[in-house]
């Protein structure tokens, strides 16, 4: 989800909670009340990410270079599954969505069909990860509906159903506004439940906070490790690996300078 700049006189025409689409200036998006964008694609290359938190988020690769399968909570205009798809040819996707208005929408984003490599459920995110029947080497939150983020999605249970399914080296990521008065709430749930295997980093063109959460008890990797995966993916993935590497690098510097907490002490609560 990303606050909408510009387009204001554009946007009026809606208001009542359903999925609706917009198009202007060779971008189209997916928005529920006229306010705010909760995905977006170039009209020309549908298959890239045209908001920076997508581009963030595709960061698990550092950790994660090939996941064999990939979940996601959160369908919107299909910006990461078309993505993943045209550019991790191994990899097969399943991806949840709790709404049918928005599934409704996927051949205006130009999401293909179901198939071989892609399963598009119709179903409550919190309750796939309590009985996926997979164990993704990846999964990816980013649900969220006209009021923000919905509650199921964010407590305490239900990151722990999601550290559960997850392959023993697998990786959570998360998307999450920090203009939520319980960010800090929500991410040190996060924390509680992967054993504080977690790095937060800012998507450089918005307020979105990007959480990497990992089951791997070696988490997290060397600094040369990373580096050297970040420039590997740099042409396959011309998404700015090296300085998200370099984002995620100096985060991680900062947990260890803080002795682990990176967010305010009074949020450490279930």
């Amino acid at each position: 989800m990303e606050d909408l700049v510009g387009w204001c006189g554009l946007l009026s025409r809606r208001g009542d909670g359903h999925p609706f689409i917009v198009d202007a200036d060779g971008q189209r998006s997916l928005q529920f009340d006229g306010v705010t964008i909760q995905s977006q694609m170039a009209v020309d290359d549908p298959d890239g990410l045209a908001l920076d938190y997508t581009r963030s988020m595709m960061g698990f690769l550092l950790f994660h270079p090939a996941p064999r399968r990939i979940a996601m909570i959160g369908l919107g205009g299909g910006s990461l599954v078309k993505y993943c798809l045209a550019t991790l040819p191994e990899t097969a996707v399943t991806a949840v969505e709790i709404n049918p208005e928005v599934i409704a929408l996927r051949d205006e984003f130009g999401i293909p069909p179901d198939g071989p490599r892609l399963k598009v459920l119709c179903r409550d995110g919190a309750d796939y990860v309590r009985d996926p029947g997979e164990a993704p080497d990846v999964l990816i939150v980013d649900g969220f509906d006209v009021a923000g983020m919905p509650r199921q999605l964010c407590s305490a249970g239900f990151y722990d159903h999601c550290c559960a399914m997850l392959a023993d080296d697998g990786m959570m990521v998360v998307n999450l506004w920090s203009g939520d008065s319980r960010y800090g709430l929500y991410a040190s749930r996060i924390r509680d439940s992967f054993d504080d295997r977690v790095v937060v980093v800012r998507a450089e063109e918005d307020t979105n906070r990007i959480v990497f959460a990992s089951k791997d008890r070696r988490f997290p990797p060397a600094r040369s490790q990373l580096l050297q995966r970040a420039r590997a993916l740099a042409a396959a993935h011309p998404i700015g690996m090296v300085p998200l590497a370099q984002r995620v690098l100096h985060r991680l510097d900062r947990r260890r300078e803080l002795g682990g907490d990176d967010w305010p002490r009074d949020h450490r609560r279930r």
